[in-house]
Formats: C-alpha cells, structure tokens, sequence
C-alpha cells in the first residue's frame, strides 16, 4: 500500500513538525510503514507556511489501520496539533518506474 500525504505545516512549529514526523515514522516501522521520501514545498503566496509531501508505504491496509490506532500515536497528537495545518492522505498503488524505459 501506497500513500502520498500532503501536509501543510506552520513555519514558526518546524521544530516540533520535525520531532513528530520522527516519532510517527519510529510508531510506523514498527507497522511495518515507512516514510520513503520526502518533499519540501515552499508557498510562495504564504511566508507563514509550507507544504511537505510524503511518500509512505505499507504492507497492507491492516498494517495502516493499527498504525493508526496505535496509543503511541495519541501521546504525540499535541506535537501534531501544534504544527499540522491540513493534510490530505491519498491512497494508491505503486507506479510504472519510467527509469526502465
């Protein structure tokens, strides 16, 4: 399972944007999930904010779920609510690799 996650984050929480991110990816392995890649977005209509792309993979739909429903996952919620803006999750599978042509 694939996932591309589109997350718009307060400039001034990066800090705390960063330390979640790594405590989320530690609960994730332990799913079986991974953050494969990241993308950093500048906006340039807002200097407040910026938007960081995340290609996140794993095993299946059952490992997501539990990841989700983790308990480790709530106990840094408020690491999320102070930096998070929006995210959007979507799911999808993987890709042709076009580097194969």
């Amino acid at each position: 399972m694939t996932l591309v996650v589109i997350i718009t984050v307060r400039k001034e929480a990066i800090g705390t944007f960063r330390s979640y991110e790594s405590k989320a990816a530690a609960v994730m392995a332990r799913h079986g999930g991974a953050i494969e890649r990241t993308v950093v977005v500048p906006m340039a209509d807002r200097n407040d904010r910026f938007k960081e792309v995340h290609i996140v993979t794993f095993p299946n739909a059952d490992a997501f779920s539990t990841y989700r429903q983790d308990g480790a996952m709530q106990e840094i919620a408020h690491l999320r609510n102070e930096s998070v803006l929006e995210t959007e999750v979507l799911i999808g599978e993987d890709g042709p690799d076009y580097r194969q042509a």
